[in-house]
């Protein structure tokens, strides 16, 4: 019965071939970029310059996120052009609530507060229903324009108007 057990280390063989071809390395190298016609030495040097880290000298970088002048919210009544009327914080334009949408004909314009009852999807909190709900289905005219609601609406919720 022969019993087989590991060595610690590696086989002497191996360690003899490491030496060798570190020994020989340049005779190597220059042989395979005979045979390759110099494609070794270039495959060698498109690997180091794919292994370095992106240098950002001459490079325009771009930051895609909106400055803020403060963490804090500073909300506006905003009626855009597609008739939504919304609370918009006025530090990054980003919409807090969704007040509701002006609804109708051009000659019977109404005001459309956000609630269930109304057909929205995400009504607008019910403490605000409360505050707002005088406003709801109000008829725009020339007496009563788009700045006048959302300065009514402003007034309501005690934010500061431009």
């Amino acid at each position: 019965m022969d019993i087989f057990s590991k060595r610690d280390g590696p086989r002497a063989e191996d360690v003899k071939a490491k030496k060798l071809i570190r020994e020989n390395a340049g005779t190597i190298r220059r042989l395979a970029d005979q045979i390759s016609n110099g494609g070794y030495t270039k495959m060698r040097q498109d690997e180091a310059l794919r292994k370095q880290e992106p240098k950002p000298e001459g490079l325009i970088i771009h930051d895609l996120k909106l400055p803020t002048k403060s963490d804090a919210p500073d909300p506006y009544v905003k009626v855009s052009i597609n008739n939504r009327v919304v609370l918009v914080d006025r530090n990054n334009g980003r919409q807090l609530h969704m007040l509701g949408e002006i609804r109708g004909p051009s000659f019977a314009r109404r005001f459309a507060l956000a609630t269930k009852g109304n057909g929205f999807m995400s009504p607008v909190p019910e403490e605000m229903v409360s505050l707002l709900s005088s406003l709801d289905g109000v008829e725009l005219s020339s007496a009563f324009t788009e700045k006048d609601l959302a300065a009514n609406l402003s007034g309501l919720l005690d934010l500061e108007t431009d």
